[in-house]
């Protein structure tokens, strides 16, 4: 039987003793992170972990970071969830995720390198979430059309089990997730890259 993530989630949100517990938030770039964050700081202080190994060209995860750093203040300011949102930023390494995918250069978008990027970065935020407290952790990937909840979700249930935090399952695509995304990048002119942001994708962009 499928799994109904977005109902799960639900499930979550609607337990009052839920409400305002720390949530650690990976996230891949402000663009997919605005709806997230504007839906989930209605119930949890929530932290964004930007750790993105997998952005190879350093130019490129220079300018995302500063777009998250600024969409973040930018809600905070405005006063935009429940909760004040936090900001914590991993090892910037894209060697570390070069040697994880060697073998798996030529592998299409949306196969087994993928799979090794998720791994890198969901057990990276699990282990930080671990080790401060955190009561979930969870990651923007699933509101992208072109990423796989279930295989998302697979690997952050696992990453959360073995480093001891709950994951929190989600697919932020569901409910008109990605369209709220785009309109709030409009609204705050967020710089939106066409490339998942390693250089294989980037290829197959450039070939398009």
């Amino acid at each position: 039987m499928k799994e109904n993530y977005q109902l799960q989630l639900e499930q979550i949100l609607q337990q009052p003793a839920n409400m305002g517990k720390k949530l650690f938030l990976h996230s891949c770039c402000a663009p997919c992170s605005s709806y997230v964050l504007e839906y989930l700081s209605a119930y949890f202080a929530v932290t964004v972990f930007y750790y993105n190994p997998n952005i190879t060209a350093s130019e490129e995860y220079k300018k995302r970071l500063l777009e998250q750093k600024r969409l973040i203040e930018a809600f905070n300011r405005e006063g935009k969830g429940t909760y004040p949102i936090s900001f914590m930023e991993g090892e910037y390494d894209p060697a570390l995720y070069l040697e994880a995918v060697k073998g798996h250069e030529k592998d299409p978008e949306g196969g087994e390198r993928c799979t090794i990027c998720f791994e890198i970065r969901l057990r990276e935020a699990a282990l930080w979430a671990a080790r401060e407290g955190y009561d979930f952790y969870t990651t923007t990937l699933t509101i992208s059309p072109l990423k796989d909840a279930k295989r998302i979700n697979r690997i952050g249930r696992q990453a959360g089990e073995e480093a001891g935090v709950f994951f929190l399952p989600s697919d932020f695509k569901k409910k008109d997730g990605y369209k709220r995304s785009i309109e709030l990048s409009k609204e705050y002119d967020l710089f939106r890259q066409n490339y998942c942001g390693c250089s294989f994708s980037q290829r197959e962009v450039d070939h398009e």
